[in-house]
């Protein structure tokens, strides 16, 4: 591919009294099918992401567009050479990443978030997909224990398992422990047939998924039975002192506030916890108080504990399941707002039969 050689993009702009063209020069070294993709798939991307018009020609791309535009365009390719310098293959989930953290504003570029490289195994590496993802990374290191609250999706458990695996190859810690609150269960595990694990292992599922993607299956069973890697409900945490462990709570919007308390305080030395859960999909019984609402006003301000919070923009399943997210706390938010007068009403009405 004809073309300078060079190390970064380089973007020259021509101002005009209506728009702006710049061009940018992608050094020789790197593929032009690299960078936009196959039969231009990945420009295809960018093209509809910003209004400004992007013509390619060699390893030259002119932008033609506002100002402020095309300057994050030109910030874009930077970043995806970057993205191609380090390595790393181009995905439209990467460049539509990218754009995403560009329009935030964020401190953190696309080139540092999208190539920290938490765990590599069996083929692939688990990296971080969104800045607050890679900051929850960056809190597990930093902190003893560790709150991540946001919606399904997030990658709160899985990150988090990584972590895990991650400090156990490091010898950092000497086993894991995963577990959650078996609430769907509540009190009638009597009636489901099995042994008591067969009755609880449906709710622990999610857990070994994250593991078989991680440690080779083979090895699963023998890190089990040598305890090394633990998956139990939480009732069985239960008057225990967990020394040298990574232990992650998931689902923990189902805990009871004595129940959190039970799970903090299992904390021996030369350990760290991570508890995982979305406050939106509580699955307590009747009024119960959800533990994992509760916990932040009641550690607020004690050292070596971080609350980190994921959104919607933090999802990496289907886009849908990010546009399900939002929808529903819309429609939440509403609700919520439409209840308020009706309870006004209500207190007022009260009020005045007992002054009758």
């Amino acid at each position: 591919m004809p073309g300078e050689q060079g190390r970064a993009v380089r973007a020259h702009a021509q101002p005009d009294t209506t728009s702006t063209q710049t061009r940018i020069v992608v050094p020789g070294a790197h593929s032009m099918v690299s960078l936009l993709g196959s039969r231009d798939e990945l420009l295809r991307i960018i093209e509809r992401a910003f209004d400004s018009d992007i013509h390619v020609r060699g390893n030259e791309i002119t932008v033609t567009g506002e100002p402020a535009e095309n300057a994050v365009v030109a910030q874009l390719f930077e970043e995806l050479v970057a993205l191609l310098s380090s390595g790393t293959v181009l995905t439209p989930d990467a460049v539509e990443r990218s754009v995403a953290m560009l329009r935030s504003a964020t401190p953190e570029r696309p080139a540092e978030v999208l190539t920290v490289d938490i765990l590599s195994s069996r083929g692939r590496t688990i990296r971080p997909k969104s800045v607050n993802q890679k900051r929850y990374v960056e809190a597990i290191d930093k902190h003893t224990v560790i709150f991540a609250i946001g919606p399904a999706g997030t990658g709160k458990t899985y990150l988090a398992v990584a972590k895990a695996v991650q400090a156990l190859q490091a010898k950092q810690v000497n086993r894991i422990i995963l577990t959650r609150p078996a609430v769907e269960a509540g009190e009638r595990l009597g009636f489901l047939p099995g042994t008591l694990y067969e009755k609880i292992d449906p709710y622990l599922r999610p857990l070994y998924d994250a593991l078989h993607d991680m440690i080779e299956p083979d090895s699963i069973p023998r890190l089990m039975q040598s305890g090394t890697i633990e998956v139990a409900p939480l009732a069985f945490m239960r008057g225990r002192s967990l020394n040298d462990a990574f232990i992650i709570l998931d689902e923990a919007q189902n805990t009871t506030p004595e129940q959190m308390k039970m799970f903090l305080t299992r904390l021996g030395f030369g350990s760290k916890m991570v508890v995982t859960g979305d406050v939106t999909q509580v699955d307590l019984p009747g009024n119960t108080q959800s533990g994992l609402r509760v916990v932040r006003d009641i550690l607020d301000g004690i050292p070596d504990v971080h609350f980190t919070n994921l959104s919607s923009t933090d999802v990496v399943r289907h886009k849908l399941v990010s546009a399900i997210v939002d929808a529903y706390a819309r429609f939440d938010a509403n609700n919520n707002e439409s209840a308020a007068p009706h309870a006004g009403r209500e207190r007022r009405r009260n009020g005045h039969q007992g002054r009758a």
